[in-house]
């Protein structure tokens, strides 16, 4: 499993990027734990204080971000990992098609991924080295009926990795997107997922992949199945409850 020694989180107070924190931070890793929720992160820092920093930050600041991202490399002391884990996802009722809920979809999950990575990626190509992380999700892999706006904004995501992926492979760096399928968090208790993987499961298995440049899957099983799933034609694909 790869070492790190600094880190970036965003999206830490919450689910998958909370675990992630706390994962890094018992491997010797010194965060940065950004989110919104200043006494979720202040709470979180308190568990590890000599290794977390808690930094308070709307990720729709879009100005405050390089400023924000310098300050923090220099806390750390260097910088070799930076995850993207905010995302927002509200209830969308299934016939609704509202843009105030549309919206913060693509400020959180699409710009403010931006936002961040492009700041990773201009450190990153300069020193040659270095990983960066976002959190996608399996439902970026087809346009399904529930969740329109969440589903795009997955496949925006997607894509921007795989593009910087393309950049920066060349100059040492990895660039990784890991789409879960269910997980307990917050961001997704309206659902009542059954099966959901618990979310210090999911933080486990991401930076087990983190080592290795591309696209992953959590599940086999899932892997297999959205393989099948983009194939599918489009007139059978609206047919289908998936």
């Amino acid at each position: 499993m790869t070492e790190y020694r600094a880190a970036i989180v965003v999206g830490a107070s919450s689910g998958i990027g909370r675990e992630i924190v706390r994962q890094l931070a018992a491997r010797g890793c010194r965060v940065a734990a950004v989110a919104r929720r200043a006494d979720r992160l202040a709470e979180l820092a308190a568990e590890d204080p000599d290794r977390i920093l808690a930094f308070s930050h709307d990720v729709t600041d879009y100005d405050a971000v390089p400023g924000l991202f310098q300050e923090i490399a220099h806390r750390l002391g260097g910088l070799d990992l930076v995850v993207y884990a905010s995302g927002a996802m509200p209830e969308v009722g299934a016939h609704e098609y509202d843009f105030a809920k549309d919206r913060p979809m693509i400020e959180v999950n699409v710009l403010g991924a931006i936002a961040w990575l492009n700041q990773a990626a201009i450190r990153f190509e300069n020193t040659k080295r270095g990983t960066i992380v976002g959190i996608g999700s399996v439902a970026g892999d087809r346009g399904r009926c529930g969740q329109p706006v969440y589903n795009a904004s997955k496949a925006c995501l997607a894509t921007y990795l795989e593009a910087l992926r393309n950049r920066l492979a060349r100059h040492g760096v990895r660039v990784v997107t890991i789409k879960p399928g269910p997980v307990q968090s917050e961001m997704t208790a309206h659902l009542h997922l059954k099966g959901a993987m618990p979310a210090a499961e999911a933080a486990r298995r991401i930076l087990a992949k983190s080592g290795k440049t591309g696209e992953h899957y959590l599940k086999l099983g899932h892997r297999v199945a959205f393989y099948i799933i983009k194939r599918i034609p489009s007139p059978i694909f609206r047919r289908l409850k998936v």
